[in-house]
């Protein structure tokens, strides 16, 4: 690894070595202290000869302090098991075969984890070490990754666990007493049994919309929208479903650009907003549908699509919060993922969401789309 000169005070001149496959680093102007992760070098003696900003972020020690130290004063680290990390893997007196250490946990004084993996440099195959170059990394984000999956995992186990619940105890009681139960009470418990099983289908599939959102594999696959006629079903359907049609307000700007979206995903996208709207909301529940600019930059129109109601609203404290993992507003209940779904579906899509404040007072959702045609038509 060759490291470059650093012109920062923090971090140490570092001799160069002759430039490597990447090119000569003075050329390419690296500064250790601009690399987002630690790194601390220590020379053929065990100085230490770097210590970057992200080192002394993470170590909390001053560059000024650790600079000519012995590398294993100046990074007391140990393993998990309160071993003496530098005592336990001997860089200069090892194997003269070894070339790395790989990346592994280990505690800094004080008990905090940090990633570390290190790199010896010699100038000979089988020579003595003439770097030792450290690389640290903090564990929080990590950390923070790990929790969430975590709690993804307990919501959905209990979310799963309801429902299984009612399906295993209809099911059984049915095999088990079949004759004894009228036609009507196998017809309720049946049409129970259902209903849990949609459920369980509805938190499996936002289990798969996660993972593809989290890992970037979300397919779109883009046709022809009226998205006028798609609002329209739901709230058709929320009218034949004991909603008054007065409590709906539909209201399009003409002319709309030809918007080019997945019809399936923009579905799933209007239904969560329209159904928080009515089941946390309020009064009217008013759907704007209008042009205005693209969010995609290059292209001049895009349509936007805003759903309002007259309710209580979002505290203010809790906007910045709405789109994140397990939110729920203040009437609990769901998994709390929807909306997160919401963002990764639009925003795969090319498209912003916001959320804010409704004229009446209630919460407003916001979602602008580009209208392009697909590529192959432009």
């Amino acid at each position: 690894m060759s490291v470059g000169t650093s012109s920062a005070p923090g971090a140490h001149q570092v001799p160069r070595p002759s430039a490597s496959r990447t090119g000569d680093p003075a050329e390419l102007g690296l500064d250790p202290d601009d690399l987002p992760d630690g790194l601390v070098v220590a020379d053929e003696h065990g100085h230490v000869i770097c210590f970057n900003a992200a080192a002394e972020r993470i170590t909390a020690v001053r560059a000024a302090d650790a600079l000519g130290q012995r590398l294993e004063k100046a990074l007391p680290l140990e393993d998990l098991e309160g071993r003496r990390w530098w005592q336990l893997t001997d860089p200069y007196g090892g194997p003269a075969i070894r070339r790395r250490q790989p990346e592994r946990n280990l505690l800094l004084p004080g008990g905090r984890e940090v990633l570390v993996s290190a790199r010896y440099v010699r100038t000979e195959p089988t020579g003595p070490v003439h770097r030792v170059v450290v690389s640290l990394r903090d564990t929080e984000a990590r950390r923070r990754t790990e929790r969430s999956h975590a709690e993804l995992i307990a919501t959905v186990a209990h979310e799963l666990r309801s429902p299984l619940t009612s399906v295993k105890g209809f099911t059984a009681t049915l095999l088990a007493k079949w004759e004894r139960f009228t036609d009507d009470q196998k017809r309720l418990m049946l049409e129970t049994v259902d209903a849990d099983a949609d459920r369980v289908t509805r938190l499996i599939a936002e289990l798969l919309d996660i993972s593809r959102i989290d890992s970037g594999r979300l397919e779109v696959r883009r046709q022809p929208v009226d998205i006028g006629a798609a609002v329209g079903r739901h709230i058709q359907a929320y009218v034949a479903a004991g909603q008054p049609a007065d409590r709906f307000l539909l209201r399009i700007e003409q002319p709309l650009p030809a918007l080019w979206a997945d019809p399936d995903k923009i579905d799933q996208v209007l239904s969560n907003l329209i159904e928080n709207a009515v089941r946390h909301g309020d009064g009217t529940v008013t759907i704007d549908i209008t042009a205005t600019a693209s969010p995609r930059e290059g292209e001049d129109t895009g349509t936007s699509v805003t759903v309002s109601d007259e309710g209580p609203g979002i505290p203010e404290e809790s906007m910045n919060r709405v789109f994140t993992r397990f939110w729920r507003g203040s009437k609990r209940g769901g998994t709390g993922l929807g909306l997160y779904i919401v963002k990764g579906i639009v925003e795969a899509q090319g498209g912003t969401i916001t959320v804010g404040r409704a004229p009446g007072g209630g919460a407003q959702f916001r979602f602008t789309l580009p209208v392009a045609a697909p590529a192959f038509m432009a």
